[in-house]
C-alpha cells in the first residue's frame, strides 16, 4: 500500500486573506486535519467552504496523537496539519510528528506561510540581516535568567513572544538584564487592531504603567550594539595607567612589543603613542 504524506499548513496569523492558494488546495485534498484547536481552524475551513475530518493536535497530546497519525500515514491517509495561527514547529506543536516521520520514512511537506516572526522583525525597523528567535520566556526566573547570559553579548535582533498579562513582568526582565535597548512591541499582527510602538525598554515600561496590555504580542529587541561592546572594551582598562597596562601583558607573557601592540589595540591608540608610556620600563 501506498503511504501517505504529511502536510504541515501554515495558516493566517489574524487577517483571514493571508493563505495561500496552495494551502487551500491541500486542505481540501487533505483526508484529515490536524488542528492544535478544532474550533478555532473551524473558523478558517468553513471561511473558505472547506468541509474535512478535524482531530485534536495540540502541546498536551502531541505524543499520542503523533502516533495515531503515523499510523494513518501508514495506511494511506494524507494528513494536513495547522496550528491556530502561523507555521507549525515554531512555538507551536508539530516538531514530534516531523520527528516521528523521518524515523519511520514517511514523507511531509513543510509549506511556507504566515508567521508572525519576519513580520514583526521588518516592522521593528532593526536589523533584519541576522537575528535569534526564543519564543516564550519562562516564567521564573530560575530559568529565564540563563537565557538572558546567553543572549547579553549577542549583537543579533532578538526576538520573543509574549501574552498580554506577562507584558510588563517581562518589560521590567528584559531593562534589567539586558539594559535601556530598543525595542518594537508589535501587537495583534494583521489584525484590526494591529499596533507596532517602537521606544527603549524604560520608555516601553511607562507606556504601559497605566495602560492594560491587549492581544498577543512579538517583542523585537536590538542585539548588543559595537557602540556597546566598545564602551565597555575601553572600560575594563580605565583603572590602569598605560605603563600598568604594557607591563599587565609582560607579566602575562608577552613580549615587550606584543604588549604594545595589544596595549595599542585595547585602547584603540596608535602604537607610537603607548611606546612612548613604555620607554622607562
Amino acid at each position: 500500500m501506498k503511504l501517505g504524506k504529511l502536510y504541515l499548513v501554515p495558516t493566517p496569523i489574524g487577517n483571514l486573506k493571508d493563505i495561500t492558494l496552495r494551502a487551500l488546495e491541500v486542505l481540501k485534498n487533505a483526508d484529515i486535519i490536524a488542528a492544535e484547536d478544532t474550533r478555532q481552524s473551524l473558523k478558517l475551513l468553513n471561511h473558505y467552504e472547506i468541509k474535512k475530518p478535524l482531530i485534536s493536535y495540540h502541546q498536551h497530546n502531541e505524543g499520542d496523537k503523533s502516533e495515531d497519525i503515523i499510523k494513518r500515514l501508514e495506511g494511506g491517509e494524507n494528513v494536513a496539519l495547522v496550528t491556530d495561527a502561523g507555521t507549525p514547529g515554531i512555538s507551536d506543536p508539530g516538531s514530534v510528528i516531523v520527528n516521528k516521520c523521518i524515523e519511520n520514512n514517511i514523507d511531509f511537506e513543510v509549506l511556507p506561510g504566515a508567521t508572525a516572526i519576519t513580520t514583526a522583525l521588518v516592522y521593528s525597523g532593526l536589523d533584519t540581516s541576522k537575528f535569534i528567535f526564543r519564543g516564550f520566556l519562562p516564567r521564573e526566573n530560575k530559568e529565564r535568567l540563563p537565557i538572558a547570559e546567553e543572549l547579553k553579548e549577542r549583537t543579533e535582533t532578538i526576538i520573543f513572544y509574549e501574552a498580554p498579562h506577562r507584558l510588563r513582568d517581562t518589560l521590567e526582565f528584559l531593562l534589567k538584564e539586558f539594559g535601556n535597548r530598543n525595542i518594537a512591541l508589535c501587537r495583534e499582527l494583521t489584525k484590526l487592531h494591529e499596533e507596532i510602538i517602537r521606544l527603549p525598554l524604560n520608555d516601553a515600561l511607562e507606556y504601559y504603567e497605566n495602560l492594560q496590555p491587549r492581544g498577543e504580542y512579538v517583542l523585537v529587541m536590538e542585539g548588543k550594539s559595537l557602540e556597546k561592546i566598545e564602551e565597555e572594551r575601553l572600560k575594563q582598562w580605565e583603572k590602569l595607567t598605560i605603563p600598568q597596562h604594557i607591563l599587565k601583558y609582560i607579566n602575562e607573557g608577552l613580549s615587550k612589543k606584543e604588549a604594545i601592540k595589544q596595549v595599542a589595540k585595547d585602547r584603540n591608540l596608535p602604537k607610537s603613542e603607548v611606546y612612548r608610556h613604555s620607554i622607562d620600563l
